[in-house]
């Protein structure tokens, strides 16, 4: 787990946004065992980000249409539409429900978004990120409109994912109490990672 951490406007969200190619740098390369994942067609870029990164936003971005377990399963239901993979539907919402259940969301799989609370907005954005079981996950400020209490809850389940499932995350977090219970923290002055 490593935390970034720094002033607001710093360019915390700028670089998460850029390590999981929802953005292009202006310059440079960004290197993924040992490739450049920007030296590749947008169509293969997608899948990239389909099936490598999971992301989690401050503001969770589900859509609000859905219940919870149609928005956990949108990332599966997208992987299958853009290469025949061989998932089918049963299985992603099989997969869908044992994530919503680890999360303690059982009772709540048929709501959407604007029936839940904000914690439990945000487990299902995790979930979400999770279904197609990333190498990494960039969460950009998960906490930030969540109580304190919440907020701690939903870092435990983090701390937990990583310790029992072996997935990294990246957080941008200006909570430096949470900051300081991951592996690594990198400190951003200035657009740049001090120390580097």
């Amino acid at each position: 787990m490593i935390g970034i951490v720094g002033a607001s406007g710093v360019g915390k969200s700028t670089l998460l946004h850029i390590l999981g190619a929802l953005d292009r740098p202006t310059s440079g390369k960004v290197l993924y065992d040992g490739a450049d994942i920007f030296s590749v067609n947008e169509d293969s870029l997608a899948l990239f980000r389909n099936k490598t990164i999971g992301f989690v936003f401050q503001f969770h971005h589900l859509l609000p249409e859905f219940t919870a377990i149609e928005n956990v399963m949108m990332p599966g239901l997208i992987s299958v539409r853009r290469e025949a993979s061989g998932v089918r539907l049963k299985e992603i919402k099989e997969k869908a429900e044992r994530l919503l259940d680890g999360m303690g969301l059982s009772e709540r799989k048929g709501h959407r978004p604007g029936e839940l609370s904000g914690g439990e907005q945000q487990r299902v954005a995790v979930a979400r990120a999770l279904i197609l079981e990333p190498k990494a996950v960039l969460a950009d400020e998960p906490t930030g409109n969540l109580d304190t209490q919440t907020g701690e809850e939903l870092f435990n389940l983090l701390v937990n994912l990583n310790k029992e499932k072996g997935t990294s995350f990246i957080i941008v977090t200006h909570n430096e109490s949470l900051s300081a219970r991951c592996h690594r923290v990198l400190r951003m002055v200035d657009g740049k990672i001090a120390g580097l």
